[in-house]
């Protein structure tokens, strides 16, 4: 017997992870900053804490990462990607690490740091 079932992975207030993976990140002025690479999300709430974004590299390589404060993204319907009120600047003045510089998420201090810095750029 087939399965009738259709998989739905978006509807209007959720979306699949898989599919917010790979997508882009735009400044304001639409450049485009990276693409989602990952979430981080809390355990005890589950919700999305931080969304990590793929920034610079070739094929994987040379990439830098940027954990964005969930609340700091707004998905743009038209753009089909999400929008942070950053400027490509900001972004290279703000928390990031490589593949080789990998951080401690368990250290409070951290996830501090982060918050800090888009709460004074940002003012969120």
């Amino acid at each position: 017997m087939a399965d009738t079932t259709t998989r739905i992975d978006e509807t209007h207030e959720l979306i699949a992870s898989d599919k917010v993976e790979g997508t882009a990140v735009y400044s304001p002025a639409n450049e485009k900053l990276g693409t989602i690479s990952h979430f981080m999300v809390d355990k005890q709430t589950g919700h999305v804490a931080y969304a990590v974004m793929s920034f610079g590299g070739f094929l994987g390589m040379g990439n830098s990462y940027h954990p964005l404060p969930w609340r700091t993204l707004h998905y743009d319907v038209n753009r089909q990607g999400y929008v942070v009120d950053l400027t490509p600047d900001q972004l290279k003045g703000a928390p990031s690490y490589t593949s080789e510089t990998m951080p401690n998420w368990s250290d409070q201090l951290y996830g501090h740091q982060i918050d800090q810095y888009y709460e004074g750029t940002l003012g969120h």
